[in-house]
């Protein structure tokens, strides 16, 4: 888990919240690990698809108090215009991300706007 998002969380206390920000971290290893090895095999699709079932059932829950904190990222020193949550949730196939620089430029705009709203958190 990033270590910032860690120490935001541990202070919370959040059963669900946890539970959203652990299957974003799978999520997110993964697309690294995809991205770095420029392949994906069967067991990858299979995460993926196991990690988007789950998060795009679960997402929901989040999604309308993430929105302010990602609208306020910038990549590439510009706004993020669409929800990188749903834009990385998107793809039917994990090969999407094999040398894919925007998925990865997408990552830490969703890292950021998670990171912001747990600090919000009373």
């Amino acid at each position: 888990m990033n270590p910032v998002t860690r120490v935001l969380l541990n202070r919370l206390r959040h059963r669900h919240l946890g539970q959203f920000v652990g299957y974003w971290d799978a999520l997110e290893a993964l697309v690294i690990r995809i991205y770095k090895q420029a392949a994906a095999s069967q067991a990858d699709q299979s995460e993926y698809l196991r990690l988007q079932s789950w998060l795009l059932k679960n997402y929901p829950r989040w999604q309308q108090a993430l929105a302010p904190h990602w609208q306020k990222v910038r990549v590439n020193r510009r706004l993020v215009e669409a929800d990188p949550f749903i834009i990385l949730l998107a793809p039917e196939r994990v090969s999407a991300f094999v040398e894919n620089w925007a998925a990865m430029q997408t990552l830490p705009a969703a890292r950021e706007a998670l990171n912001n709203f747990l600090l919000e958190q009373p």
